[in-house]
């Protein structure tokens, strides 16, 4: 059996004193598609940045990829909250992803060409090649996201780390993005942190509750009163389900 590509072991982290993880671990395995839950201030965006090297564990040990995450960095692709990302930067889209090339090519010498067809294969795979020179500003909030998961795709990424990637756009796109990242996921390993636990029930393999402290579970075995206890508060599933109408068509059934 492979070694699971990322392990984190025994990790806390505080921001001054205020402590934001407590002996955190976890296993992802290769092909995974693990969503992480948990409320705001749980951690989940730290742990995130900790697994990318962008941040150090006061305590334990992160290994991804077999070496530390400072080392695997440019194995990972990451897509940030949709909120911390200015959208009014004058730049196009094409321009954008090929900011994922970043590190994997000698930029004092400019984009060679192999950088420019890698941009476009991942704009072709996200469905957004029409809109290349197309300015960010004018782009709608999906198109958007898949720019920015375009431009995590640029970098040739064996992992993929979203953080809310559906944040703040209508429940139609949100099926799509996800629909998205589940055909990705049949080459790349997922890691996605999301409010939604009824929604990205349908797509993951495994959740991760965390709230300073870290356990997973398998999808079927999320209920409401593990939510209950993760959130602090009653909590009450959605589950999304979708079928086709006569026409073929998808549509979204909340229950």
């Amino acid at each position: 059996m492979s070694p699971p590509v990322i392990t984190v072991n025994n990790v806390s982290f505080r921001y001054n004193e205020v402590p934001v993880l407590e002996k955190v671990s976890l296993a992802v395995e290769q092909g995974e598609f693990l969503g992480i839950v948990g409320p705001n201030g749980g951690g989940k965006s730290t742990l995130l940045k900790l697994i990318l090297g962008l941040l150090k564990p006061l305590q334990g040990t992160i290994a991804v990829l077999g070496s530390a995450p400072q080392e695997a960095c440019r194995q990972l692709g990451y897509v940030p909250q949709f909120i911390h990302f200015d959208r009014h930067f004058p730049i196009s889209v094409c321009d954008t992803v090929l900011q994922g090339r970043l590190g994997k090519t000698r930029t004092f010498l400019g984009f060679n060409r192999y950088d420019r067809k890698r941009a476009a294969q991942a704009m072709e795979e996200t469905e957004i090649l029409d809109l290349a020179q197309r300015p960010i500003a004018a782009l709608s909030g999906g198109q958007l996201q898949r720019v920015l998961i375009a431009r995590a795709l640029a970098c040739d990424p064996q992992i993929l780390l979203l953080d809310e990637p559906t944040a703040n756009i209508d429940p139609k796109v949100e099926e799509d993005v996800f629909d998205l990242l589940k055909r990705l996921n049949e080459r790349i390993t997922m890691i996605v942190v999301s409010h939604d636990i009824g929604f990205i029930s349908n797509y993951i393999n495994r959740v991760a509750c965390l709230n300073r402290t870290l356990v997973c579970h398998t999808t079927s075995a999320i209920t409401g009163g593990i939510l209950e206890q993760l959130y602090g508060s009653p909590i009450r599933m959605v589950h999304h389900e979708t079928r086709l109408n006569g026409s073929g068509k998808a549509h979204g059934n909340h229950q």
